[in-house]
Parts: C-alpha cells; sequence; structure tokens
C-alpha cells in the first residue's frame, strides 16, 4: 500500500485513511462496487456479517489482480454472535465467505451493554489476534464508558474505534479519549448519509475550495485525524471521495464547520442498541 495514505495503528500495523463501505449495498451489486473501487484506488474494504455481501466482497478480491498483501480487509462480528465461543464460530463463518486465509481488521459491531458480552466477545478478537488469524482488532459504535471497561479488564487496546461521525456530530469527547489511548477513530456514515451536503455552510466552502460539498467533509475529517469509509456504487463518485490529497481547509474554515454539530445522530443510540 505504498501508494496509499495510510494511518499508524497502535499494534505497529498501518491501515489506509480513506476506504470503501459496502453497508446498504445489495448482495448482487457488490461484487461490481467493490471492483470498481478497488479499479478507482480503494485498498480498505469494509463489510460485516450484518451486510450479507461479505461473499461477494470475497469474490471481487478474488477476482481483482491487487496483491492480497496490498488490501485491508475489515468485517464486524454481529450482536446474536457476541460470546467467546460463539464469536470464534462466527470469525470462521465470516473468513469462509470472504475466501480469505486472515483478516486485516475484526471489530465489535456494537457494545450492546444490556447483553453484558463485549468483554467476552473482545477477548474471543484477543485470542485471534494472539492466533495471528486476525492483524488488529478494534470495536464499533463503543463509548467512552465501553472502552474504558476493556482497558480495566483486558489486555489489548483497542486499535479502532468506528463511530457514526460527520460534521453534526463530531464526537469530540470521544476522540479526545481515543487520542490519549492511542485508538484511531474512524467515521461510518461521514458524509451522514447525504443529508448535510446541501446545508451552509458546506456548499459556500466547497466553492471555495472548488470542490464539492462531499470532498469538503471528507477532507475536514482527515484533518481531524480521522479514517474515513464512504460508500458508493458509483465509480465517478469512488475517485471523487478520494481526491481529497490536494487542498487542506483553513483553520477557521475548520472551525465554521465545527460550528455544525448538533450532537444529531441518523443511527442507533449506542447506550441502547441492542439489534438482534
Amino acid at each position: 500500500m505504498s501508494d496509499v495514505v495510510t494511518i499508524d495503528l497502535n499494534d505497529g500495523w498501518t491501515m489506509p485513511v480513506v476506504g470503501f463501505g459496502v453497508f446498504l449495498v445489495p448482495e448482487d451489486q457488490t461484487r461490481a462496487a467493490v471492483t470498481a473501487a478497488l479499479q478507482a484506488g480503494y485498498r480498505s474494504i469494509d463489510t460485516a456479517a450484518l451486510y450479507r455481501n461479505e461473499t461477494a466482497v470475497g469474490e471481487a478480491i478474488s477476482d481483482s489482480d491487487v496483491s492480497r498483501e496490498d488490501l485491508f480487509v475489515t468485517t464486524k462480528v454481529w450482536n446474536s454472535d457476541q460470546g467467546f465461543d460463539s464469536t470464534l464460530a462466527a470469525f470462521d463463518k465470516s473468513l469462509e465467505r470472504l475466501g480469505l486465509d486472515h483478516l486485516d481488521l475484526y471489530l465489535i459491531h456494537w457494545p450492546t451493554p444490556a447483553r453484558n458480552l463485549y468483554v467476552d466477545t473482545w477477548r474471543a478478537l484477543e485470542r485471534l489476534q494472539a492466533d495471528g488469524r486476525v492483524r488488529s482488532i478494534g470495536v464499533s459504535n463503543f463509548e467512552v464508558s465501553n472502552l474504558q471497561r476493556l482497558l480495566d479488564e483486558c489486555q489489548v487496546v483497542p486499535a479502532v474505534n468506528q463511530v457514526e461521525l460527520h460534521p453534526q456530530l463530531s464526537q469530540a469527547r470521544l476522540r479526545r479519549f481515543h487520542a490519549v489511548h492511542d485508538i484511531v477513530t474512524e467515521a461510518w456514515s461521514p458524509l451522514a448519509r447525504g443529508a448535510l451536503l446541501a446545508k451552509p455552510p458546506l456548499v459556500g466552502l466547497a466553492e471555495k475550495y472548488a470542490k464539492t460539498p462531499a470532498q469538503l467533509i471528507l477532507r475536514w475529517h482527515l484533518q481531524l485525524g480521522n479514517v474515513v469509509i464512504p460508500k458508493s456504487v458509483t465509480p465517478a463518485r469512488m475517485r471523487e471521495n478520494l481526491s481529497i490529497f490536494d487542498f487542506e481547509i483553513a483553520d477557521d474554515d475548520m472551525a465554521e464547520i465545527a460550528g455544525m454539530d448538533t450532537g444529531t445522530r441518523i443511527g442507533p443510540d449506542p447506550a441502547t442498541f441492542h439489534g438482534a
């Protein structure tokens, strides 16, 4: 991944700062979408057991002439599979569907605190990492209290926490916690599923930098230190989302974007979500 911009993880590995997410991409469109993303230059692909498209992701990877060592593949254990033994079994199934012999990053999809299984689940991820079946392990949608419990009760500090994050929900407190513990912040729905693209001040600032609002938001993420995984099934949009390394947002404009933060989510609240 020498020509891909990467970020260092706390375990010695690296990951691309811009990846391709396949959430809500139908299975019958996933193979073509991932193929187009790899052709556009993406080297990080983010899927999950819940998305039911791991097989198609694996087929696109198998079809590609991109070396496996140049790819960074992430998937996630779903809530109904949490627990030590069930997580190990779920990992085996995901790896089989993907057709891979190892993963680059495996995440707990949600903490589901009411079920009180995420510590046992994390210990399963620690086992998988120790066995060399996954290089990096992390979490998704974890809040400070969930992360602190892992730090207190487990051995390995998560390399990544993938959370909802966009100008409307900048997660400043969580990002500060991540910084203290060397946890990479990865943003899902970094564009708020398009809900912010027509809003001021983004439209005016995008014109100022001769970029689209989407490119402006993605650049904002990178300057905060976030990893992003925008989703698109349109090749031109895929390329556009990668074209964010040739400009820099000024500090006062970064501050103006920060002023959009209302703490409003477009997804579930991790404190209460327990999707089966």
